[in-house]
């Protein structure tokens, strides 16, 4: 089982140094160089520990992260293209939705039991694919019993006789060639399918909204039925392959091996750690100071229990992150401090930030608005002193208002391409182009009212 799991774990990183793990943010992510190089390195320590001995591999921590920045500056971005990049198991919380135990609010061993439930997709997904070839293989014969019967007993075969039995097969191969070719995707047929009771409501949570340890047990005791449905060859395909595909898979082997994938391999990230600082003893800041005492030992290595069974979390790379505007780093307790030994700060963005923003990413908001627009046969373009007056404007409005980083630019764009977006449908295709002038017009009365930016930029 750790070999399953171990193998898919390494498949993504193994080939990635820290540098390469870099430029691959890069595509993505402007600046914030520091930053990018500490999750480089842990993500390739990730690699490396897994590539030691048993007892010395026991003893490697990970080198947990903490970044601080104000918002809007890719703290949340780079975890979540890290994760894509890595293929690890990864869950972003924010330390906001979690109180002490004994006041409203969710256990922070909940965050574990996410990760593995992302572990148990992530290693679902990629067993799946290894039995494809089956479930497709008993699909088709599943469709052909529905859609040429075989005889159902000896005494039918006997009444029927040979000749007959040899032309079922016959037709059989026929209806065969003919599924594979479409042409019976139109034919409705009668399937059984299963359906799950409907969620019940305890208090004011209905079922899909509570601990997912207690939803695993309620959907144990709670009745299922199976109905017949009439349904297009097509659909059953469909229906039949997830039911073959559920069938061929081992889910306590899928079970333990993303155990131990999120045990070794699966990634945590933290968000709004500085607003679990407690100002004072009073009221609510009394479960915030509890939110780090209960994070502590999840951090510091602990087991927790899970639908699947019990989960170290030892090995799990911690990555927080948080604005600290009115904290800082320093008023968390010493000993959660102590458990992030890598600090990161990343930097407001500048203008020139903004222009690189809109113009080097690979899937910059220029590129965005353009493929939108020629959806609509219109061929949207931006003059480099329009790139340039956005940013100007971005810039201005996060230093006069409040600094919401990057996020200001999405604001601006749809403020300078509303007319064009709402228009384009009725519009003739062809390019639009633009430039400063077009910024300007769009922009200037809004910027100047200092009020009014405050509402919509």
């Amino acid at each position: 089982m750790r070999q399953l799991a171990t193998e898919i774990a390494t498949l993504e990183t193994r080939v990635l140094t820290p540098r390469e793990i870099v430029a691959e943010l890069d595509r993505y992510i402007v600046g914030q160089a520091a930053a990018k190089r500490a999750v480089a390195i842990a993500i390739r320590n990730r690699w490396r520990r897994q590539n030691l001995g048993e007892d010395m591999r026991e003893e490697v921590a990970p080198k947990n992260i903490l970044m601080v920045g104000p918002t809007g500056v890719g703290k949340t971005e780079i975890a979540r293209r890290l994760a894509r990049l890595t293929g690890a198991p990864f869950i972003k919380v924010e330390a906001t939705k979690y109180t002490e135990v004994g006041y409203y609010g969710r256990d922070v061993e909940s965050m574990v039991r996410e990760l593995v439930e992302n572990a148990i997709g992530l290693i679902r997904e990629r067993e799946r694919k290894s039995v494809e070839p089956e479930a497709k293989r008993r699909v088709e014969e599943r469709l052909l019993d529905l859609i040429c019967p075989r005889p159902t007993s000896d005494f039918d075969r006997e009444e029927d006789g040979k000749d007959s039995t040899q032309q079922q097969e016959r037709t059989r191969t026929k209806m065969r060639a003919m599924l594979a070719a479409g042409e019976l995707d139109q034919r409705t047929v009668e399937l059984t399918v299963e359906q799950k009771a409907t969620p019940i409501m305890v208090g004011s949570l209905g079922l899909e909204q509570m601990d997912m340890d207690l939803q695993g047990m309620f959907e144990k005791i709670l009745p299922r039925s199976t109905s017949r449905r009439e349904m297009s060859v097509a659909q059953a395909r469909e229906v039949m392959f997830e039911q073959e595909c559920d069938a061929l898979l081992d889910p306590e082997k899928i079970n333990a091996a993303a155990i131990e994938l999120a045990e070794n391999m699966g990634i945590i990230f933290v968000d709004e750690l500085d607003k679990v600082v407690a100002s004072d003893t009073r009221g609510a800041d009394v479960s915030r100071q509890g939110v780090q005492r209960d994070l502590l030992p999840i951090i510091e290595g602990t087991t927790v229990q899970t639908r699947y069974g019990y989960v170290r979390t030892d090995h799990i790379l911690f990555v927080a992150a948080g604005a600290f505007h009115r904290a800082k780093p320093s008023d968390l307790m010493p000993e959660l401090q102590g458990r992030f030994p890598i600090r990161v700060e990343l930097n407001d963005l500048t203008k020139d930030d903004f222009v690189r923003i809109l113009t080097e990413p690979q899937n910059s908001l220029t590129k965005q608005y353009a493929a939108l627009m020629q959806t609509e046969h219109v061929e949207l373009s931006f003059t480099d002193d329009a790139i340039d007056s956005l940013a100007a404007y971005a810039f201005k409005v996060n230093q006069s208002t409040q600094n919401i980083g990057a996020r200001r630019l999405y604001t601006i764009m749809e403020r300078v391409l509303e007319e064009l977006s709402f228009e384009s449908p009725d519009r003739k295709s062809g390019p639009v182009v633009i430039n400063a002038e077009y910024v300007k017009e769009r922009l200037e009365e809004v910027t100047e009212d200092e009020e009014l930016s405050k509402f919509i930029l």
